[in-house]
Parts: structure tokens; sequence; C-alpha cells
């Protein structure tokens, strides 16, 4: 009988403060950060407690998953790995192997594909089981930002902080992590994909009012998808805008990138601009996410 399993990746994080500097040198391919770019993330990492809850959330999606599996029938194992902090995506899926999976269904936690981000998930997999004595048979998902799971999910996010707000109006700006601009002229669907996300999830939660906006842009020498988002906030205030509403919709979890990006340098712009600003909930382990989750493994054959 062929043993099916799932294996979820995320990005990673530090455990502690103490591990910062090895997870930034990962990130970095193994070049050690300088001591004034490895200050500003401890800086950032103390800012938010310390910690970031990435690896625990990851764990209890895939456990989450795991139920809805078993609660279906299914022997499907589902793993959850990370790309640049323990427990390593090659380490996982040697532990498939050994568990006896035969063939691997590999979800990166994030929705929209890009070469550089999805791309590099897939590789370190391909790399990974290259490696086995044993190779699995693997089945990739590199996008899944169309998914009705995915646009239900999200709607209802806007809807939930909406309702916050009562009748307020308000200006919904999605967000996503920034990447080199480069990867539009390379014909990558990332930017694309974002935009068709939006574009669904305003129309099914009703909200015409909308932008999009990135974050996190790296400080390197080329330049990176914008508007960034604090800019674009400032361009909308100027032009009589008093109530925003984000949408992260190019994440899944709480991590870094929210805790700190969002909540409190985006935070921290609204009181000084004088403007109202929320933020809708992460889809994290929710039961409405594990439902879309268990969705995609269904499409892909894996309930069995």
């Amino acid at each position: 009988m062929t043993r099916k399993g799932v294996v979820l990746m995320a990005y990673g994080t530090p455990r502690t403060l103490d591990d910062v500097e090895a997870y930034y040198t990962h990130i970095r391919g193994g070049r050690n950060p300088s001591e004034e770019e490895l200050s500003d993330l401890v800086e950032r990492y103390r800012a938010i407690g310390g910690t970031s809850p990435l690896i625990e959330i990851t764990r209890k999606q895939s456990s989450g998953l795991n139920d809805r599996l078993v609660r279906a029938g299914s022997n499907t194992r589902v793993y959850a790995a990370m790309k640049h902090s323990p427990p390593f995506i090659a380490s996982v899926v040697r532990q498939a192997s050994d568990d006896g999976i035969d063939e691997l269904l590999v979800i990166a936690l994030a929705p929209h594909y890009s070469r550089i981000s999805i791309g590099s998930y897939i590789a370190s997999v391909r790399e990974a089981n290259e490696g086995l004595s044993s190779r699995m048979k693997l089945t990739f998902v590199e996008s899944w930002h169309d998914h009705p799971a995915l646009v239900d999910v999200w709607s209802r996010r806007v809807d939930d902080a909406a309702s916050r707000m009562g009748k307020q109006r308000f200006w919904l700006v999605f967000s996503a992590h920034s990447l080199p601009a480069r990867i539009l002229a390379e014909g990558d669907p990332y930017a694309t994909q974002l935009l068709a996300t939006s574009d669904l999830v305003a129309k099914r939660a009703g909200k015409k009012d909308w932008s999009f906006s990135y974050k996190s842009a790296s400080q390197t020498h080329e330049p990176w998808l914008g508007p960034y988002i604090l800019e674009h906030l400032e361009s909308l205030r100027a032009k009589g805008e008093r109530s925003f509403l984000i949408a992260p919709i190019g994440f899944v979890s709480d991590h870094l990138e929210i805790l700190y990006d969002l909540d409190v340098e985006c935070a921290q712009w609204a009181k000084g601009a004088g403007v109202g600003l929320r933020r809708c909930e992460s889809l994290n382990d929710s039961s409405e996410f594990l439902d879309c989750l268990f969705s995609i493994v269904r499409d892909k054959g894996f309930v069995n």
C-alpha cells in the first residue's frame, strides 16, 4: 500500500534572541550580517517579545490538518518544516522517507508563487529527495492564490474586522512581502497573483475602496516592488483617507513581518498621523484555514 504524506513549509524564525545571528546568517546564505544589521533585527524581535510564534503556529497547522485527515479516514501523515531554522526542510524530508512515505505533497505556507520564494522551497525539497537512498514521488502545490477556500477565509477576515469598525468608512489596504522588481521583467507571476487574490477578496467582501502595497524590502542595491506600505498609507492620508484596514494576504501566519512591521511600525505611524488603523486577524491555525488546507490536500488526491 502506498503511504502518502504532506509537508507544510514556512520561512522559519529564531527561537530566542541568541539565535538571531545564526538565523540571519542562514538567510544570507552563510554570510554573517554586520553588527548594525544584526542589532536592528534583534531589536525588532525584542519589540515583539523576543521571538516569533511562527514555528508553534506551523506545528498547530500541521497537527490540525493531520486531525482532519484522521477524521476523514485517511492515513496521510503531515509534517512541518522550516526554510531557515530547525526543523529544516532537508531533515523533515529525510524523516518522511524514514517513516515509509512513498508520495509526498509539498505545500509552502505562502499562496503566491515566485521563483525566488516558493521556487526556493521546491528546490530544497528536490535536493533533499535526490539525496535519499529511496526517493519519494513528489507533488508540488506551486500556488493556491485563487483557491475558493482561501478567498472565503480572507473575505471573512475582512468582514469580521469591518464589523468591529462599526459604520465608519475605511480604506482597505492589502499587503505582502516585497521582492526585487526584476522579477516582473522575468515574467514572474508573484505580483499578478497578489493582485488577483486582492481583487477576489475585495469583491467577495463587497469592498470597492481598496489598494495594494508591499513591505519588508531588503536593503540591496536594486529596486524592489512597491509602493512601500508606510509611504502608501501616507499618500492615502494626504488624499483625505482617515481610517484604514490592513489585510496581509501575502501571509497566513503571525510572524515578525506582521507583528512588527504592521502592529508596531504602521501602528506608530497611524498614531502620529492621527488616523485610525486596524489589521485583519491572521489565518494561523483557525478552523477555517485548516479547512482550506484540507481542501487543497483533497484536491491533490492525498486524502486516501
